[in-house]
């Protein structure tokens, strides 16, 4: 398994990450088997997650795309921007916002924000990686892959600078 020297340490696996997933995709698909609900992913980060996300979930969906950024490098800039991409009409719909992990709180909670303006009749938010010790602002995610610590981490979509998205892993960047 390819390990770049800036990867500090593997934290969750391919299995680990697709087990989590297949049961993630199980709850949804008891909650939406006859809603066909709309699943937004996040830009780009939850790309990889959402991929997988989608297939693991077992009844009609559609899917959109939707871009918020507030990072440079490992630091977060404070300040968040959603940009909905065109999304169309979701008044009435089951959206289901797919994002790779929350950490401030910030990006999620300015997204709903946006999102409930335009009327939908639920929105859930689903996030393959949590960390409650860095919240700025008051938001859970209600569903969550997996719970960490105050890591900054790479692969399998999460980046620093555009880098080690592709990795098949989350493991722990440590810069060097």
């Amino acid at each position: 398994m390819y390990v770049p020297r800036e990867v500090e340490s593997v934290l969750f696996t391919r299995e680990q990450l697709g087990a989590r997933i297949e049961q993630i995709g199980d709850e949804l698909t008891a909650e939406y088997a006859d809603k066909n609900p709309l699943f937004l992913c996040i830009l780009r980060g939850a790309a990889i997650f959402f991929s997988d996300l989608v297939r693991a979930v077992k009844c009609p969906l559609e899917i959109d795309f939707i871009r918020a950024h507030s990072y440079s490098g490992t630091k977060s800039t404070g300040n968040v921007e959603v940009d909905l991409m065109n999304i169309g009409d979701i008044s009435g719909r089951d959206v289901v916002i797919v994002e790779d992990i929350c950490d401030s709180g910030r990006s999620l909670a300015e997204i709903n924000r946006a999102l409930s303006e335009c009327n939908p009749r639920s929105l859930k938010t689903v996030c393959l990686l949590d960390k409650p010790s860095r919240r700025a602002v008051e938001f859970d995610p209600d569903l969550t892959g997996f719970v960490i610590d105050d890591l900054f981490v790479v692969g399998f979509g999460f980046d620093c600078d555009g880098k080690f998205r592709n990795l098949p892993y989350v493991g722990v960047y440590s810069g060097n």
